[in-house]
């Protein structure tokens, strides 16, 4: 049964289109994807959810809300200046963070990073199209976080890669 299936669909992927380097999208230089993702990222927040590990049934998800007042590129390296607010009047402050690059997509990167008034933290975050996605953890637990990035201002141009 399995030689009659390959003979009947291979003719068929023969003739299937195949992707060429051409139909890829460009990806931007690096500059440009530096300026896009600091101004979609400043004055945006970040709504979603988040899991603890072990307990995802128990509990299931738990919403999470990040106020990102400004983002922006420092001159060495790979490190950016994050202010932020966790949750509607919740705390603040100030955070290097290092954001490396997958592609045209930005990956925040946090190996046991001291977050004052919160802990020691531990994150690897994506960000593609308006949402984001990745797993934390903090000295004694972790989980995975989810979500959108709402824009601070309605405009399709400055929108993540």
């Amino acid at each position: 049964m399995k030689s009659l299936y390959i003979l009947l669909i291979a003719p068929l992927l023969l003739l299937a289109p195949r992707a060429t380097a051409e139909d890829k999208p460009a990806v931007p230089d690096r500059e440009t994807l530096i300026k896009q993702f600091e101004r979609s990222m400043s004055g945006a927040t970040l709504v979603g959810y988040y899991t603890i590990n072990g307990q995802e049934e128990k509990k299931g998800l738990k919403e999470d809300k990040y106020v990102l007042k400004s983002v922006k590129k420092l001159k060495h390296g790979d490190f950016w200046e994050f202010e932020w607010q966790y949750g509607e009047g919740g705390k603040t402050g100030t955070l290097p963070v290092e954001v490396k690059w997958a592609g045209d997509t930005p990956v925040i990167t946090l190996t046991d990073v001291l977050v004052p008034g919160f802990g020691t933290f531990s994150a690897r975050v994506l960000f593609y199209r308006h949402e984001y996605a990745g797993t934390w953890s903090a000295s004694d637990h972790g989980g995975r976080m989810f979500g959108k990035v709402v824009p601070a201002h309605n405009d399709k141009q400055q929108g993540l890669p």
